[in-house]
């Protein structure tokens, strides 16, 4: 039995942050001279990005000061603990929040999950986020658990990988994956040109999904296939380490250049002579789903779903491309079988893919519903 996914949840922290106001907030502070300030509004207003959520109040509401913003309005740079412990504080909660929509979306229950894979490259503790999923949803005290850590933008397919690989092993299997990404917490008073692009592009959410191979006629997406692959370079060009005020990121300009370049073939070697419906493309910078658009010769409405997504959340790396699929799993205009191909893109540089199949008749997503469900939950959490 093939392995399909019932519902994707998700969830993101109450403050939203305007591309323009971050942009100016960026670009005021101290020691950025008129040439970094000229690329600092550049780079924020290439991005095709309206607005991003955070779990920094702060950034979301000018003159606002906090852990990362002082009085002034000077960014602080708090240490790697302080950062790691507002993970602690904030990353269990928004899991739990885009499981609990994605087990009532599918009509699960919480007995009835055997398995929980989670999956996150900004923050780290333990007992960790599975067993804290475990914990504050109530499952079953034998619960299978896996964390995939730092494998960056690309980890949900492979920890939907794993999930099609645990059903393969066990039918009866019905496993809950969850990525949660709090980017935000790692935004520095840094001018360098990688450090302008992660801080005009990252933000923060979470994204669940139910998976089953006993799934009966129930609709969802069918997880037919994976590959993984590393392209010749890029190694130094996208990475992180973790310094003494947070994860340093490497995002360089090479990136999307050599995504344009190997993109052909590692798509070619996956797919063969298939043409897929529709892609779900993660959106690691609107320069990379340029690259990809133009080297695999794609329809500029192929890239609709990611460049909508991008827009509306930013890059919430591993998260992304969760919500992707979310929006195709219930795109009304495609037909139960039609095919979806998805990409995304990890340090190394590497390229995860994945082919999925729609089946059944899902019901409409509906985005003025969706909007204010999501500003009822940020008002109750806001409070």
């Amino acid at each position: 039995m093939t392995a399909r996914i019932l519902s994707i949840g998700t969830a993101t922290p109450p403050t939203t942050i305007r591309q323009e106001h971050i942009r100016d907030f960026f670009a005021a502070q101290p020691g950025a001279d008129r040439l970094t300030q000229r690329l600092i509004r550049a780079t924020f207003d290439a991005a095709q990005i309206d607005r991003r959520h955070t779990v920094i109040p702060e950034l979301g509401e000018p003159g606002a000061s906090g852990l990362f913003v002082d009085d002034q309005g000077v960014l602080r740079a708090p240490g790697t603990a302080l950062r790691n412990a507002e993970y602690i504080r904030h990353a269990p909660d928004l899991s739990r929040r885009a499981a609990e929509a994605a087990l009532a979306d599918a009509g699960v229950t919480a007995s009835e999950i055997t398995h929980v894979v989670t999956v996150s490259c900004t923050g780290c503790f333990a007992p960790g986020p599975d067993f804290r999923l475990v914990r504050d949803l109530g499952l079953s005290a034998s619960t299978e658990r896996y964390h995939l850590g730092f494998i960056g933008c690309a980890a949900a397919f492979p920890a939907l990988r794993a999930a099609e690989r645990f059903c393969a092993a066990r039918p009866d299997a019905v496993v809950l994956v969850v990525c949660t990404e709090l980017c935000s917490l790692h935004v520095r008073p840094n001018s360098t040109p990688d450090q302008i692009v992660s801080s005009s592009v990252f933000g923060d959410g979470s994204a669940a999904a139910v998976i089953t191979a006993d799934a009966g006629d129930r609709p969802g997406l069918d997880l037919e296939r994976f590959a993984t692959t590393l392209t010749d370079d890029g190694e130094s060009d996208m990475a992180w380490t973790i310094g003494d005020d947070g994860f340093e990121m490497i995002l360089t300009a090479e990136v999307p250049r050599i995504i344009g370049r190997e993109i052909r073939a590692a798509v070619d070697a996956f797919l063969g002579d298939a043409q897929p419906d529709a892609w779900a493309v993660h959106p690691g910078g609107r320069s990379i789903l340029d690259r990809v658009e133009s080297g695999l010769e794609l329809d500029p409405s192929a890239l609709a779903a990611s460049r909508d997504i991008l827009r509306r959340y930013g890059n919430m790396s591993s998260a992304t491309v969760m919500f992707i699929l979310r929006e195709l799993l219930h795109d009304p205009d495609l037909p139960t079988d039609a095919s979806i191909a998805g990409l995304a893109f990890g340090p190394g540089l590497s390229v995860e893919s994945a082919l999925l199949t729609v089946r059944g008749t899902r019901p409409a997503h509906d985005p003025d519903t969706a909007a204010a469900r999501e500003l009822t939950v940020t008002a109750t959490v806001g409070r």
